[in-house]
């Protein structure tokens, strides 16, 4: 997913899963946040981008469950947590997560992307909101989670991977 929007933040996040069992490779590079700040980051349910981020509506939660961080088993499948900045506002990283899938009745293709800007406090808040959204604030850029080649599609033709929508 290319993500952009109404603020500075600009980058690509990746997600590659290479068959329908195994987790899914998150990958990202971001640039244009905060300076040395932790900032939410979600997968939508909705790939509509019509009134900005706005439009990706709440978190993909197909289970029906309560907000959580990346590695707790009460969860959305789009809760993601958050990434660190370092002092220019950038970042870059790698996580795998088992519930985030590109093949089967889950699949986040077609969903949208939000970098939210303030820190996810992975439900573990003290109010209702903690448990939808983890407090996470506003949406200043996304990008919807689409279907590329990849390079080395060649060598690995099993293989999923999302690339910008411009690239569509």
């Amino acid at each position: 997913a290319f993500v952009r929007g109404d603020s500075k933040i600009t980058g690509v996040v990746n997600f590659e899963q290479i068959d329908e069992k195994s987790p899914t490779t998150i990958s990202w590079h971001l640039t244009g946040n905060d300076a040395n700040a932790e900032r939410g980051f979600h997968i939508h349910e909705f790939g509509d981008n019509t009134n900005g981020c706005t439009s990706a509506g709440p978190h993909f939660n197909p289970f029906g469950r309560a907000h959580g961080g990346p590695g707790d088993s009460e969860r959305h499948v789009g809760d993601l947590g958050n990434f660190k900045t370092d002092a220019a506002g950038n970042s870059k990283g790698t996580m795998k997560d088992n519930l985030v899938k590109l093949i089967g009745l889950e699949s986040v293709l077609g969903r949208t992307l939000v970098i939210h800007a303030g820190t996810d406090d992975l439900g573990k808040g003290h109010d209702a909101e903690s448990k939808s959204t983890g407090n996470a604030g506003p949406r200043p850029s996304c990008g919807v989670i689409g279907l590329a080649a990849e390079p080395s599609c060649a060598a690995r033709p099993s293989s999923l991977k999302s690339l910008s929508p411009s690239h569509l």
